[in-house]
């Protein structure tokens, strides 16, 4: 008799074609990164020499690096501190600056396709190569054309515009403290925030595009303005990319933030790698635990549309 030949249902099917997406990843996270990290924390853990020769010699201390680096290490607590609150004023404002320009970015207009080229620019110009040919070219400049932009930004600062006047003139609206203090902080970020927002509006571009037209005829004929339809049919068909943006936006900025930094120069400055491997674990414990956090509390509110 002929064996009956069992069919996988959809779900299953989708659960295996999500592994073999992720193989890569797994294979290269396995091959690299879970090396690297048992030998960080090795070296949290010991008091590493460099031999003459050679290699490395181990010698074990316990917890004697974390209790330096929180009792006795003069300036690690606060740059950690600074760090995860930049994180928490640029996280929102880089996805929702995001999907708002992608929004802008998805219509059909004359020079679309420059203007998407425009805002991804940073990315490229963000890599190491470039952005030493650049800092080699500003430093070729001083004296010419950097001389000129600091004669702009003098003029600037000089016209009588002051930041503290729009402070003073929200305070008098009655808007609370915190969100004056948002506000004035983001404003005094949003370079940073546009370099930091390319590869999410792309992922939100692709997001839009994704959703079914279908969808905005219905929310036309029912009668639905355009706040209505942002609402209840664009944001709820983009949070899942919301969760891909928020998690790659915190694990960047934490990337380039002063923490890492700091590990670097006591690792390759001092020679001290044991204290610098625990301010990269402490590091990379603080940005799962923010990511566990968010990603539940966005999780619990996400649709997804099969």
């Amino acid at each position: 008799m002929r064996r009956k030949r069992t069919k996988m249902s959809l779900t299953t099917r989708r659960s295996i074609n999500g592994y073999l997406f992720i193989m890569p990843w797994l294979i290269g996270f396995v091959v690299f990164y879970l090396r690297s990290l048992i030998m960080s924390v090795q070296f949290s853990l010991s008091n590493l020499t460099v031999n003459p020769g050679g290699g490395y010699t181990l010698e074990f201390v316990g917890l004697q690096n974390f209790i330096y680096a929180f009792r006795v290490h003069g300036s690690f607590k606060q740059i950690l501190t600074t760090s995860v609150g930049n994180m928490l004023i640029d996280v929102p404002l880089i996805t929702f600056f995001s999907l708002f320009m992608a929004i802008l970015l998805n219509k059909k207009f004359p020079g679309r396709t420059l203007v998407r080229a425009i805002f991804f620019l940073p990315v490229i110009l963000n890599s190491g190569a470039i952005q030493d040919a650049m800092d080699l070219a500003r430093a070729m400049m001083s004296g010419g054309i950097s001389n000129a932009s600091a004669e702009i930004a003098e003029a600037a600062s000089g016209s009588g515009v002051s930041i503290d006047y729009y402070i003073q003139m929200f305070s008098v609206l009655g808007l609370p403290d915190v969100i004056i203090e948002y506000v004035s902080g983001a404003v005094g970020r949003i370079s940073e925030i546009i370099n930091a927002s390319g590869v999410q509006i792309v992922i939100f571009i692709a997001a839009l595009q994704s959703i079914p037209g279908s969808m905005y005829e219905v929310a036309k004929i029912e009668g639905a303005t355009g706040y209505e339809t942002f609402w209840k049919v664009t944001f709820p068909m983009v949070m899942p990319h919301i969760i891909t943006n928020v998690v790659y936006t915190v694990v960047d900025s934490f990337a380039d933030s002063e923490v890492v930094e700091l590990a670097y120069d006591v690792a390759f400055t001092q020679n001290n790698y044991g204290l610098s491997s625990v301010f990269s674990l402490v590091s990379t414990i603080v940005t799962c635990l923010i990511l566990v956090l968010v990603c539940r509390f966005i999780q619990k509110r996400t649709f997804y549309y099969n």
